[in-house]
């Protein structure tokens, strides 16, 4: 029997009263914060609102930060050239206008508006230079410059190269250079179907030096050793560890019209039942996502927003130093041997889809035929299937020479994560004997480190998209790429996707077959990852408030066009 969510509420209440004076909501009923913002006498609403994130912020430099938090912080306090509307279409942002293109497609030269960072200081096409010479430098450890910019941006994939060869380099070299103050040119190491797409992306956002190099090993540290070009100023964030900041309105941004919103009040609550309970008594005006428990209460509730994302969640199996992962069989029994179908209904519950593939279902088509990229391979090249994971299984292990297995498992410390960890332990102790599996469940930040560094064996992880393109999903898994933290490596699999980002650039159909064939060795040849999952995004926004807007690929929020009723 379902228990109504008012009876859920009212038991947490006590509990969640105490949460609230710890994090400085500002207290008041809901009536009484109707009357102040004064919608019951026809003033204009107070252009403010409360919302609640289940993470901390890991990073405020563009450069540095490799998370979905960070990158929607960014893009609400930040703009590159483009930024995504509430449509997901790609608009102007720090660009006036569309760029001049080569002829052969290579060479994208911008002109800038005039805008201003917060401090003042105007917004020069040096800017951009300054910045991705940074994404770039090895010497920064940029988790994605290189994953976003080598094979694109000429020069990048030379610098990185001659950076793990210790060698120096010459970030003259990259592909971009300002012409004057206000004229951007970039050169590409091909053309780029998505190009404009990918400009909206946090890591080719822009870095005022002067501020950068005052501020040295500070930078980016807390609120006030940031400068920003964008709709919003953080404030009151005082690092990586800091449960709550604020978005204030930007008066220097140049669209500064078009923003309504004064203020965004952020506080970190992991605790789905705890953030709904908020959002009732009108202490959070938006959740974060809402774990599975809590979206059945609330289905047929307008103030319910939900949508498929291109997504995709799955278990990465390290093949560093451990002896059970490098084997091939061992993977293909892991990732065979979990009820995806009755994790996604009983679990998560939530609208979320079975996942055998390593693109995402209803993401981008063909350009050239309009077919969705799935058609090619379809939707099962790595099914549950617990009679060839046992078989599979038998075989790794005599091939390594043993009876039993333990493995780490590395997870977030939130409530949907550890729910996950226990049903997946469950499903590998139980369907493969011998396998022990030991859940570590860490801060968000924690996990970011720990990936970077390769400290685990198996992690549940998720990506979305940077750019609307199969690529995005593709490049992830090439021979120490950026992203792959696993150690997998296959030559045919680089091969197919070398192909599609350089002989096969122009070439729709080819190219999206030949990243179809790489996404059949990564899955059915070498079982390199897992795939469990397509999310469904669930979270609650009060009614009050008009045009929320999220996106499909980058960044997952957008607050610029966002308002008070």
């Amino acid at each position: 029997m379902k228990k109504s969510k008012y009876f859920l509420l009212l038991a947490l209440s006590l509990i969640l009263s105490m949460f609230l004076a710890a994090c400085n909501y500002g207290g008041g009923d809901s009536a009484g914060d109707e009357k102040e913002n004064g919608a019951d006498e026809g003033k204009a609403a107070a252009q403010e609102i409360k919302a609640l994130e289940s993470a901390l912020i890991p990073a405020m430099d563009s450069v540095m930060a490799q998370d979905t938090v960070s990158f929607s912080t960014l893009n609400n306090v930040n703009e590159g050239l483009y930024r995504l509307d509430p449509n997901q279409e790609v608009v102007p942002g720090m660009a006036d206008g569309e760029p001049e293109v080569s002829e052969d497609g290579t060479v994208y030269t911008f002109k800038l508006r005039d805008a201003k960072w917060s401090n003042g200081d105007p917004v020069t096409a040096n800017d951009f230079v300054y910045a991705w010479q940074r994404a770039i430098d090895p010497k920064n450890a940029s988790p994605y410059g290189p994953y976003m910019m080598d094979g694109k941006i000429k020069g990048a994939a030379e610098i990185s190269a001659a950076g793990a060869e210790k060698k120096e380099v010459d970030l003259n070299t990259l592909g971009v250079k300002a012409i004057d103050e206000k004229t951007l040119e970039v050169t590409l190491e091909r053309p780029i179907p998505y190009f404009l797409s990918l400009m909206a992306f946090p890591t080719f956002y822009p870095q005022n030096q002067k501020f950068v190099e005052e501020q040295g090993a500070d930078y980016a540290k807390t609120a006030e050793n940031l400068v920003y070009n964008g709709p919003f100023a953080l404030s009151g964030w005082d690092g990586s560890t800091d449960s709550s900041w604020t978005y204030t309105k930007n008066k220097e941004y140049w669209d500064a019209e078009t923003v309504k919103l004064e203020k965004v009040q952020w506080n970190v609550l992991q605790e789905s039942q705890a953030a709904a309970n908020a959002f009732e008594t009108g202490e959070a005006d938006i959740t974060p996502k809402l774990s599975s428990d809590i979206v059945p209460q609330y289905e047929g509730d307008e103030r319910l927003v939900k949508w498929l994302e291109p997504t995709i969640f799955w278990l990465k199996m390290n093949q560093k130093d451990n002896e059970a992962l490098q084997n091939v069989d061992v993977r293909k029994a892991i990732a065979q041997a979990i009820n995806k179908e009755d994790f996604v209904n009983s679990v998560l519950n939530n609208g979320s889809i079975v996942a055998n593939y390593a693109v995402p279902n209803e993401f981008v088509k063909n350009d050239e035929t309009g077919k969705d990229f799935r058609e090619i391979n379809g939707n099962e090249l790595l099914p549950y299937n617990l009679d060839e994971a046992k078989k599979a299984w038998e075989k790794g292990l005599a091939a390594i020479g043993t009876d039993s297995v333990e493995l780490r498992y590395l997870t977030d410390d939130t409530e949907t994560a550890k729910k996950t960890a226990e049903y997946i332990k469950n499903q590998l102790e139980t369907n493969l004997t011998g396998l022990t599996i030991k859940v570590e469940s860490v801060p968000f930040s924690v996990r970011l480190d720990r990936e970077n560094s390769q400290d685990y064996d198996l992690q549940l992880a998720g990506w979305g998209p940077d750019y609307l393109d199969p690529m995005t999903f593709s490049d992830l898994w090439l021979t120490g790429g950026g992203n792959n933290k696993m150690d997998y490596s296959n030559a045919k699999y680089d091969q197919l996707v070398k192909d599609a980002q350089t002989t096969l650039a122009q070439k729709p159909v080819e190219r999206y077959e030949a990243l179809a064939d790489a996404e059949k060795i990564l899955l059915e040849e070498d079982a390199a990852i897992a795939p469990l999952y397509q999310r469904s995004s669930n979270l609650l926004v009060n009614d009050k408030i008009d045009n929320f807007t999220y996106h499909l690929v980058g960044p997952e929020y957008s607050y610029k066009w966002t308002s008070v009723k």
